[in-house]
């Protein structure tokens, strides 16, 4: 029964391995939802967060798989706006991915909030000055976007192909691809820039605080821009994990070029930003708030090594190899600079939640510690194995990489995409002219 549902013309494991692999994938879940029925039935007293550390690991957890998930956005984009067809092999992939990070980053919220029955105030009773009703209302109506692309990618089934009605539902699905990419661009652009300008308008936050362009402080273009370059390099990295993992070829070495070489023009762009409004931060920000810069890197746990280790080791030295094309060349060398990529987004969200309130505002305030409880770690490994799980079950019954038939097959694989009376019709037609001409 299980093989009938495995699209035509791919191969996967057997069923008994397939489940193997999903076993601790699925144990950590449980330890991950019990942890979250702790959280939800007792109270957040079962973490280490407080009234003046209020945001710790699930917070960093939304940011950091927000802006990894972006790469969802920004290859629909390149794809159906720009028409840059290279990235149709990785589409499926990536709508995959952006699908688990988003959902993850919901879920997770649900339980920071503390009293998720009442996640429903935000909507109806939103506060229109605050950059957090925005990213609520973009996040929600760009997940149920995604949540849209994900229903062709399902119905790429074996056995749903094979009712017609959800053929020509999938087929009119993708005539409207590009409107739904055109509607994710702009509603990712505000909720990732909104993310970034929550952090930029603290006052009260003078590590944080940053000087405005029109409505917007700097953090704003600076998540956005960081966001479209680590989440291409999120897709090379998953899809090369893919290959590793399943032992197959499934997309060709040309794709991972091309992810690099967007990622790193866009890397650059960020990094270039990042840099002039860091030595804005120091030598006119910071101290018109009254906080010279080096009172912030004052001690050991959060050093300038880290500002050096963000912009040059995880943001310059990426940029280069990846805008490089001798060393995009080499496959190591374009695989290690998309982690340092990703590696350098990650450390800048630990920077803008984690450092930001670690770090005391008042002469008299005392430097904050923060390590999360064993619930809180069991919470982000939740979305660790949610993640994982809903990506297998996909490649598995459904076709995540178009060219994967293509690459396996030593002739090319005529895809069935006409329904199957159409197919006979055309068949029997096919006959009758061989034997009109006999």
């Amino acid at each position: 029964m299980d093989k009938k549902l495995i699209p035509r013309g791919l191969q996967r494991t057997s069923f008994g391995n397939f489940l193997l692999w999903l076993f601790p994938w699925v144990a950590l879940l449980s330890v991950g939802l019990y942890a979250i029925y702790l959280c939800l039935a007792e109270g957040l007293n079962h973490t280490n967060m407080d009234n003046r550390f209020a945001f710790g690991l699930w917070i960093y957890l939304d940011l950091t798989i927000i802006a990894l998930g972006a790469g969802a956005f920004f290859t629909g984009f390149l794809l159906y706006i720009l028409r840059r067809h290279e990235l149709k092999s990785v589409i499926n992939s990536a709508v995959v991915l952006g699908l688990i990070c988003y959902s993850g980053a919901v879920g997770i919220l649900m339980v920071d909030v503390g009293q998720p029955l009442r996640a429903w105030f935000t909507f109806w009773h939103p506060n229109v000055h605050s950059m957090l009703t925005e990213v609520t209302f973009c996040l929600t109506c760009y997940l149920i976007v995604l949540l849209i692309e994900y229903v062709p990618i399902v119905l790429k089934n074996r056995k749903l192909r094979q009712i017609p009605k959800f053929l020509v539902f999938e087929f009119q699905l993708h005539k409207l691809m590009p409107v739904f990419a055109g509607i994710g661009t702009f509603l990712s652009f505000f909720h990732q820039g909104s993310l970034g300008g929550l952090f930029g308008v603290l006052r009260g936050r003078p590590f944080a605080f940053r000087e405005a362009f029109g409505i917007w402080p700097s953090t704003f273009f600076l998540f956005v821009l960081s966001a479209a370059a680590a989440g291409l390099s999120f897709v090379m990295l998953t899809t090369w994990l893919v290959q590793k993992i399943t032992k197959k070829q499934l997309v060709k070495p040309e794709v991972f070029k091309f992810l690099g070489k967007i990622s790193g023009i866009m890397l650059s762009v960020y990094i270039l930003l990042k840099a002039i409004d860091t030595l804005v931060w120091i030598n006119a920000t910071s101290l018109s708030a009254g906080f010279p810069a080096f009172e912030f890197y004052a001690r050991k746990s959060f050093g300038t090594w880290i500002l050096f280790t963000e912009i040059v080791v995880l943001g310059m030295i990426p940029a280069l190899l990846l805008t490089s094309r001798r060393m995009r060349e080499r496959p190591k060398i374009l695989l290690l600079a998309g982690l340092m990529a990703c590696g350098g987004i990650m450390l800048n969200r630990f920077v803008m939640t984690i450092q930001t309130l670690a770090l005391p505002t008042l002469p008299f305030d005392a430097f904050l510690s923060y390590s999360p409880s064993w619930e809180e770690i069991a919470a982000f490994l939740f979305v660790v194995a949610y993640g994982v799980i809903l990506y297998s079950l996909t490649y598995r019954y459904s076709v995540i990489f178009p060219q994967e038939r293509e690459l396996q097959s030593p002739v090319p694989v005529q895809y069935e995409t006409q329904p199957f009376s159409e197919r006979v019709a055309e068949k029997f037609f096919s006959a009758l002219t061989f034997f009109k001409a006999k």
